[in-house]
């Protein structure tokens, strides 16, 4: 369980990121969320403006007063360099902590991957916000915190050893709230459209997923080579 390091004939046993019980499901939930941010960067593709939800939405978060304000530049701090510099390295320390390095990677490789993704997403959709220079789809502030608080919850999930109906809402749920509190911050702040908040969101539950295999499948393939 967790990252405990457990021995069966012998041999060291090294938990993985994902729990069987979940595999199946994060994958389905992977696939569909990339649909969602295929469908919405193609509908707001060039765009230079809100659509219809979009203003909506946007004109009841935006100019938040005191202590909103506060509230949401704060929140908005995370998904900067600074700010998620010092929520990796929080996490990466109990990773380790707790000696579990397969952990630790994956919280830097799946924030980073989500990331990256919104960086490589941003010029092929070209929507853009506060003139033509600042491209808004998706949300990469919003990927990076929802992508930090999926891999917590994932991890969480592991070491408490909850089964697949448990987990999977301790998953969405912890990702969903992360993805909605910055989402909000971003809106408030005036620094992305609601759609955009919504596309970082399922950009990182698209990718974090498949990081997370790529980690599993990677330290179990190096351990058994060391084994051999």
């Amino acid at each position: 369980m967790g990252g405990t390091v457990t021995v069966t004939d012998g041999r060291a046993v090294v938990p993985p990121v994902v729990p069987a019980a979940l595999r199946g499901r994060l994958a389905a939930v992977a696939a569909l969320a990339a649909l969602m941010v295929l469908v919405l960067g193609v509908r707001y593709a060039g765009d230079a403006g809100p659509g219809r939800t979009d203003a909506r939405i946007g004109e009841a978060a935006y100019g938040a007063g005191a202590p909103w304000w506060h509230i949401a530049s704060a929140t908005d701090f995370l998904g900067d360099p600074a700010g998620a510099l010092l929520l990796l390295a929080a996490g990466v320390t109990g990773c380790l902590l707790l000696r579990w390095q397969r952990a630790a990677v994956l919280l830097v490789a799946g924030s980073g991957a989500a990331v990256g993704v919104t960086k490589l997403l941003k010029p092929l959709a070209a929507r853009t916000i506060n003139g033509d220079d600042n491209l808004a789809f998706p949300s990469g502030h919003t990927a990076f915190l929802t992508a930090f608080a999926l891999t917590v919850a994932l991890l969480a999930t592991g070491r408490l050893g909850l089964g697949p109906a448990a987990g999977t809402a301790l998953v969405l749920g912890a990702a969903s709230a992360a993805g909605a509190a910055m989402g909000w911050a971003q809106v408030a702040t005036g620094a992305h459209y609601p759609t955009d908040t919504v596309g970082g969101w399922g950009t990182a539950l698209a990718v974090v997923p498949a990081v997370a295999w790529a980690v599993d499948r990677t330290a179990d393939a190096a351990l058994r080579h060391r084994r051999g």
